[in-house]
């Protein structure tokens, strides 16, 4: 028992020299390549197992020729050993080199290629990584530029909306003041009528910009959908009747859900008028309510005659037109022209404000029309 302690105290010395010389060449190569370190590492216990070995060779004093065998095993140990470790560190530098040269195509255009050589686990790991990353990085690029395009879709439409009411008012303005206008009383009735389209204009890009700030405060209670849909067609029920439209409210349940009421009955108003104007007079336009699962949805159908398929997932943006077949129509006639007073934000606003409810907006083709659908939850999400 006494040997063995002799021979482990004799192995342990030796063995400490080289690690403490190792520990320096790591502290010396910790910013050099990561092959060269592995080297030392398989150096150093090489030289940890010779010290040791040959410590305890010599306090056991063994023969020349077993001291010589003993050396000749280690040295060809110690080749195979440093050899491996060359091996395995070249093989970590190419696949790290090969995955720098892969990561310069993160952000591009035709997306992240990976390494064609295979890759440890870790450097997989990596590679993976800067594939997510990229596909990321692509997506925030589709949006930003889906965004920009929406910008200036809008930036155009605003301009044509603002130069039309506003080159009205100049003419009649100059006509009133020339002392032109044969009937003034319908100048200044006109005139009211523009300006009331360019407020309604004003204040829907103050709440769309509201809500793309995220600054859209609510102020949440439990209130019954059947009141707000009362509420909102009510509102409605006036140019519904100048444009020769009919209004019906189907199945609408007295479904509670915890909502802003004002928000929630401009919503309804908002997909009210739409469909109002884009449905030829002696169409229909129905409201109902149903339940699924923890929420209520409810549907407002136009008669439109649909939306191309294309161009449904584009409805909610902002700016958005459509084609003709979403165009607004002219008042009845005898009736007062009320032209859309928005710029292609009413459903954009829809769409801002049904999802601070942490609700979804969503609209489908059905037969002669469109079905615009919101989802609000009937508990809100903490």
């Amino acid at each position: 028992m006494k040997d063995l302690l002799l021979i482990a105290l004799f192995a342990a010395l030796g063995a400490a020299a080289a690690g403490l010389l190792g520990l320096a060449a790591l502290r010396l190569l910790r910013r050099r390549s990561l092959a060269l370190t592995l080297f030392a590492v398989a150096g150093v216990s090489v030289l940890a197992v010779t010290s040791g070995t040959f410590a305890v060779a010599q306090a056991m004093f063994l023969s020349h020729h077993d001291l010589g065998v003993v050396g000749t095993v280690l040295a060809m140990a110690s080749v195979v050993a440093l050899l491996t470790a060359a091996l395995l560190g070249r093989q970590v530098t190419a696949g790290g080199r090969a995955l720098a040269v892969a990561a310069r195509t993160v952000g591009g255009d035709a997306g992240f290629t990976p390494p064609d050589r295979p890759l440890g686990r870790e450097l997989a790991a990596v590679s993976a990584e800067l594939a997510a990353t990229s596909a990321r990085l692509a997506e925030s690029r589709d949006r930003e530029r889906a965004l920009d395009a929406s910008r200036r879709e809008l930036i155009a439409w605003i301009s044509h909306d603002l130069r039309t009411p506003l080159a009205g008012l100049r003419a009649m303005a100059e006509a009133l003041e020339d002392g032109v206008a044969e009937q003034p009383e319908r100048y200044l009735a006109r005139i009211r009528t523009e300006v009331e389209r360019l407020t309604g204009m004003v204040d829907d890009l103050f709440e769309l910009s509201r809500i793309q700030a995220g600054a859209l405060s609510l102020t949440l209670s439990r209130v019954s959908l059947h009141d707000l849909v009362d509420d909102a067609l009510a509102g409605a029920h006036p140019l519904a009747r100048q444009r020769g439209v009919r209004l019906e409210g189907r199945r609408v349940e007295p479904a509670p859900v915890e909502a802003d009421p004002r928000e929630i009955t401009r919503v309804i108003g908002n997909l009210l008028v739409n469909a109002i104007r884009a449905t030829p007079p002696d169409g229909l336009v129905a409201v109902s309510t149903r339940r699924e699962a923890d929420a209520v949805v409810l549907a407002v159908t136009d008669g439109c005659g649909g939306i191309p398929e294309p161009d449904l997932p584009r409805v909610f943006e902002t700016g958005w037109r459509g084609t003709p077949a979403r165009t607004p129509r002219p008042a009845a006639p005898g009736t007062p022209d009320t032209a859309d007073s928005g710029a292609g934000l009413g459903l954009a606003i829809v769409r801002g404000i049904v999802e601070a409810h942490d609700g979804r907006a969503r609209v489908r083709n059905v037969d002669g029309g469109c079905c615009f659908e919101i989802s609000l939850p009937t508990t809100r999400r903490p």
